[in-house]
This record gives structure tokens, C-alpha cells and sequence, in this order.
């Protein structure tokens, strides 16, 4: 699982991603990106009733955390990840939520780089 000091859990910070970030959509996930100081890089998940029932939206954050444990380490310090998940998150196989998670992420840190000058 992603540690808790990873998470991310007030709404100013979701809202900030969310708002002020840059956006990489995918048929499963939308991720919002937005580096906003130091500290370390958070994330949180956002999961709404359309993508299927109360065990089904837990089973897609689940998925997610997990992925992203292993991806934490790409992000820039500072950082704020909004991962949110679309319908078709439900039924998709863990495999294809991995590859549009790296695909969305690497769009994102590629655009970031490219605006800085490579700087992280």
C-alpha cells in the first residue's frame, strides 16, 4: 500500500491539483498533476459512485494505491497527484490500469520537464 504520508487527505490540496494542474486523460483514469512547494510528493484517489458500487470503488482504489506505491518515486518533489477514475476503471484488468497509469504519467513529467528545462 501507499504510506499515509503519501496520501493526500485535505481538500484544498485535491482542489489545487485538480484546478490549477495540468490534466492527462486516459479511457480508464484521469490523472491531474501540479507542483505547488517541497515536501514530499502526495497523491489521492478520487473514485465516484459512477464507477460501479461500494466494493467496486474500493477495489479501484485499492488498484491504484498500490500502483502508484511503486511510481511515488518518478514524482518531483512538491508535488500534488490526483488520480481519478472513470467508468471503464471497473472492469479493467490490472495490467491496462498499469499501462494508462504510466502512459498519463509520463505524459505529465514529460510536459513538466520540457516547461522547466529538465529541472526536477
Amino acid at each position: 500500500m501507499l504510506s499515509r504520508h503519501s496520501r493526500m487527505r485535505r481538500g484544498e490540496e485535491f482542489e489545487a491539483a485538480v484546478r490549477r494542474g495540468k490534466r492527462a486523460g486516459r479511457p480508464t483514469l484521469v490523472v491531474h498533476f501540479i507542483v505547488s512547494g517541497e515536501g514530499s510528493p502526495l497523491v489521492g484517489f478520487v473514485v465516484s459512485k459512477a464507477v460501479g458500487d461500494a466494493v467496486t470503488r474500493n477495489r479501484v482504489k485499492r488498484r491504484l494505491r498500490h500502483l502508484m506505491r511503486d511510481r511515488l518515486d518518478r514524482l518531483p518533489r512538491g508535488s500534488l497527484l490526483v488520480v481519478r477514475a472513470n467508468p471503464p476503471a471497473a472492469s479493467a484488468r490490472f495490467e491496462q490500469l498499469a499501462a494508462e497509469l504510466d502512459v498519463a504519467l509520463d505524459r505529465l513529467i514529460r510536459r513538466r520537464e520540457s516547461s522547466t528545462g529538465g529541472q526536477r
